[in-house]
């Protein structure tokens, strides 16, 4: 029993001191959204499309964020150019295009040096026809 005990005891020991190393050797980002996805509800038709998602870099080096993306043209991500130090923070700027009516969700992909190298950001919504927009009159066209 004794002894059953004792390599109880040393097996945790061990796996502790492993784990507890682990963590000292990770020197690299760790990117930390503050929220993974944004809603913007009931929009109207040509409301403003621009969003941010706030992060930061939680890790021991500086965060390099070398390519953002979306499923779509109708989002145009930017995000920071300079690297992110440690316990800084920084913002990916999304901006949708709302003169397409109706549902959408679409989705961000973030490429970084962070221990998580490919982070997932989406956006959600619908566009609403607006409420005083003439139908037999074209803004767009020359009279």
């Amino acid at each position: 029993m004794r002894t059953t005990l004792l390599l109880i005891a040393i097996s945790l020991f061990s796996v502790s001191t492993v784990f507890s190393q682990k963590q000292k050797k990770t020197k690299e980002p760790v990117i930390e959204f503050k929220m993974s996805e944004i809603d913007y509800g009931e929009i109207e038709q040509g409301a403003n499309g621009e969003r941010e998602f706030h992060f930061t870099n939680k890790g021991k080096a500086p965060l390099i964020i070398s390519n953002v993306s979306s499923t779509c043209g109708c989002t145009v991500p930017s995000k920071p150019e300079e690297p992110i130090m440690p316990g800084k923070s920084g913002i990916i700027k999304v901006k949708y295009d709302t003169n397409r009516i109706g549902a959408f969700t679409k989705s961000i992909m973030v490429t970084s040096n962070a221990t998580q190298p490919t982070y997932e950001l989406k956006i959600k919504g619908t566009v609403k026809v607006k409420e005083n927009a003439d139908p037999t009159h074209d803004h767009n066209h020359a009279h």
